[in-house]
């Protein structure tokens, strides 16, 4: 176990990237904290976190790997690397739900882009790790569904469990051994940090529906308009899912309900195309999921 664990995380440092140890069997880092720094060694000169302790020195990894099997966390950002994470649905009632791949899928066909060709590391979990190397100059952070639902980037400040390292739900394993293209232009100036984008007004259309429905329905949008900064278009789609049951009775019509939310949408600063393709995929959802009324 040691033996293979020690050649992933040199295989990994050997690619330029920047390694440390997790815990045996598991995705946390087995570094000690702040709290319980000595200030000695690597941290003489103050505490040095993760992030800091990466290496790509074959000589250190030698030495930390031969005293236990420890998993191989890679540091995305000092490897100058940005792992693009496509998740599973978390509920297990969400089975039918799309997949972090299905929606960077999307993404990339509202691009007119195709998928990204690219090292691509399978998780425990089953979802994807793809690896994508950052341009010169570019600083990136990570994000949590700001590209798409289920879909989450590590950058600087994050990281990912390497290949070869093994969890209880299962072994990470690369499925692709393509070198990691350059970032797709288009993909890091999603994920760069735009000027702020200035309110749209929004005006309520007339909702004609139950009043269950259409109380439900101005809920939900006030919940869009207020969506935190880099939440608007989760937001979007977990309220439309919401609204959908109410359009699958028959409630309300399914134009109203896709015309108030396409509104508040624009208005909380997503584009016209990404509310579109959110709300009809939110919609769908909900209308295959929505149980009979009476036993809801």
């Amino acid at each position: 176990m040691n033996k293979r664990l020690l050649n992933a995380a040199l295989a990994a440092a050997a690619c330029g990237w920047h390694v440390f140890p997790l815990f045996p069997g598991t995705k946390r880092p087995a570094l000690h904290g702040e709290a319980a720094c000595t200030r000695i060694g690597a941290c003489a000169d103050g505490h040095r976190k993760w992030e800091q302790r990466a290496t790509t020195d074959p000589d250190l990894i030698r030495s930390t790997w031969e005293r236990a099997p420890f998993n191989v966390g890679i540091a995305t950002g000092p490897s100058g690397l940005l792992v693009v994470d496509l998740d599973l649905p978390k509920h297990t009632g969400s089975a039918d739900a799309p997949c972090g791949a299905a929606t960077f899928g999307a993404l990339c066909e509202r691009n007119r882009q195709p998928v990204p060709a690219t090292r691509r590391v399978r998780t425990a979990s089953g979802g994807g790790h793809l690896y994508f190397a950052t341009p010169a100059g570019v600083r990136l952070g990570n994000t949590a569904g700001t590209l798409a639902p289920l879909v989450d980037t590590r950058g600087w400040g994050g990281y990912v469990v390497g290949a070869g390292s093994t969890t209880p739900a299962g072994p990470y394993t690369v499925t692709d051994q393509t070198a990691p293209a350059d970032l797709p232009v288009w993909v890091a100036g999603l994920l760069e940090t735009p000027a702020p984008r200035p309110a749209a007004p929004f005006a309520w259309p007339t909702i004609s529906g139950s009043r269950a429905a259409t109380a439900a329905l101005e809920r939900e949008c006030r919940a869009v308009l207020a969506a935190p900064e880099g939440a608007g278009n989760i937001t979007l789609n977990r309220s439309a899912f919401k609204v959908g049951r109410f359009v699958a009775w028959g409630d309300i019509a399914r134009h109203v309900v896709e015309e108030a939310f396409q509104g508040a949408g624009e208005a909380r600063g997503l584009t016209a195309a990404e509310c579109r393709a959110t709300i009809r995929s939110a919609l769908d959802s909900s209308l295959r999921k929505a149980r009979p009324r009476d036993a809801a």
